[in-house]
């Protein structure tokens, strides 16, 4: 098929140059847990299933990124060797489920060191054919982050999975939260001619707050030094490692009921509390330390996965791409210790600031910002301001939704899927992600900076301690 200059020459989008940068370069892994193991005939499997089903997706794809002699980046169609994006490690054969667990680990945070190659599309897929503690074998996609976002890549892997139990029905996703009761009367209030103005001018108010703090956070005002935030440079180049935990869905929805507030305001409620945890734990002083959590917002009017070709049609409403946007959330500072700290009163302040910022329309008037950067300025400057607003944060956190049924690849069946980043320039990235009723967790830390295995406990404990707290108050409730 002979192709036209325009449909050889795409044109990149603007996140897309921000993330594949000098500035920056970040890439996305999703990991799926085989419950059956991977046997060598799989590998003409696997080779076909990304010539027929996954390379069709989308023309990025098959494409690499180039620049024009005026600048400007666009994607240009290539011939795709898939050979040369499947990679087979090989370890020693007959060892223990802890030797593999490790090698897999090990092997995991080599990849999320390497560089893509500038002459190849920007994706790889990794056949881990050794069994864990956890699955029979793994298979690791590696994806740039140019190519799209987290809604993107997901919702482009799960186009290539079917139901277990029936391939012929759709996935189907947990509903939106529905909103609180409290939530509810406030928008009652709104509603009134009474309500309407003193809404507009808080509004107002916070958009002019929110907006402000955003240009300060990626310029001159940082969060402080502490045991979760380094003062070394190029934190993105450093030594990674990554540890998960499992926490059922029907655990955390038990906390949003008794408390009234969403799914999200526990989540990010617990990962504040859990980090101040470790950091007291660390450091006694850093507990009133000045930190941030970067929560990125899919900026899509969704509330599920649309199929690929919906995306990809010119002026959906799900559209393919980076459609995200930033959040600043300030962790709560320990009062005199954490015994004089209740833990519920990290997922109420969670909930003040997400309600906050919710109502405020800073979001916009930043794409507006990156806008006239990049007109000014061009992608690259604009660029080091994406990387300065990672950089003057502690850590980010991220979540998407996965299906409530088991997929299965092929008919093979998946017991677990999560996912996680790297090359962001933080010492500690968190990536969430739901599959069949569990929450996963996945804790993106730099190696010998953080330590991982405390950091996990502290953030397990500060969702049990909150559990507790909330659904068995009148119990003994320990931190």
């Amino acid at each position: 098929m002979e192709l036209n200059h325009e449909e050889l020459l795409l044109p990149v989008s603007p996140t897309g140059e921000y993330m594949r940068s000098s500035a920056l370069s970040i890439a996305v892994y999703g990991v799926l847990e085989m419950e059956k193991p991977i046997e060598d005939d799989d590998n003409a499997l696997a080779m076909r299933l990304l010539k027929d089903v996954f390379l069709p997706i989308n023309p990025r794809f098959s494409s690499i990124m180039i620049t024009e002699k005026n600048g400007e980046k666009k994607w240009k169609r290539v011939e795709v060797k898939l050979e040369e994006h499947v990679k087979i490690p090989i370890f020693p054969q007959g060892m223990s489920l802890e030797y593999y667990d490790k090698c897999l680990k090990n092997y995991t945070e080599k990849i999320a060191m390497e560089n893509f190659p500038h002459d190849r599309p920007l994706w790889e897929v990794h056949l881990i054919k050794y069994p864990t503690s956890n699955a029979a074998g793994n298979i690791v996609f590696k994806l740039h982050h140019a190519l799209g976002d987290g809604y993107s890549l997901v919702g482009a892997l799960l186009s290539c999975l079917q139901r277990m139990d029936n391939p012929s029905l759709p996935l189907t996703f947990p509903s939106r939260e529905s909103k609180t009761n409290s939530l509810s009367n406030e928008n009652e209030k709104s509603s009134s001619v009474f309500g309407f103005i003193p809404q507009t001018f808080s509004r107002v108010f916070n958009t002019c707050q929110d907006f402000g703090f955003g240009i300060l956070k990626s310029t001159v005002m940082k969060d402080d030094y502490s045991p979760i935030r380094s003062s070394e440079e190029e934190i993105e180049c450093r030594q990674i490692t990554m540890n998960d935990i499992n926490i059922s869905l029907d655990r955390i929805k038990q906390i949003s009921t008794r408390l009234k507030v969403t799914i999200n305001d526990v989540i990010v409620g617990a990962i504040s509390y859990g980090t101040r945890l470790y950091m007291e734990e660390m450091d006694f002083k850093s507990s009133t330390s000045n930190s941030t959590a970067l929560v990125v917002l899919n900026t899509r009017a969704t509330g599920g996965y649309k199929s690929v070709s919906e995306m990809i049609k010119p002026n959906s409403e799900m559209p393919w791409g980076n459609h995200i946007a930033f959040m600043h959330v300030q962790l709560p500072k320990l009062r005199a210790s954490l015994s004089s700290s209740k833990p519920l009163d990290f997922v109420f302040d969670a909930r003040q600031s997400i309600l906050r910022k919710r109502n405020s329309a800073a979001v916009y008037l930043n794409a507006i910002l990156l806008q006239v950067i990049r007109k000014i300025r061009g992608s690259e400057a604009t660029a080091r301001f994406f990387y300065d607003i990672f950089r003057n944060s502690s850590f980010t956190v991220t979540n998407l939704i996965g299906p409530l049924e088991k997929m299965s690849l092929a008919d093979r069946p998946i017991k677990g899927l999560y996912f996680f980043a790297s090359g962001v320039p933080q010492n500690i990235t968190c990536t969430i992600l739901s599959y069949m009723g569990n929450v996963r967790m996945c804790f993106t830390v730099e190696k010998d900076f953080i330590d991982s295995s405390k950091f996990i406990s502290c953030i397990q404990n500060a969702f049990d301690t909150i559990f507790q707290a909330a659904v068995h108050p009148n119990s003994k409730c320990t931190t």
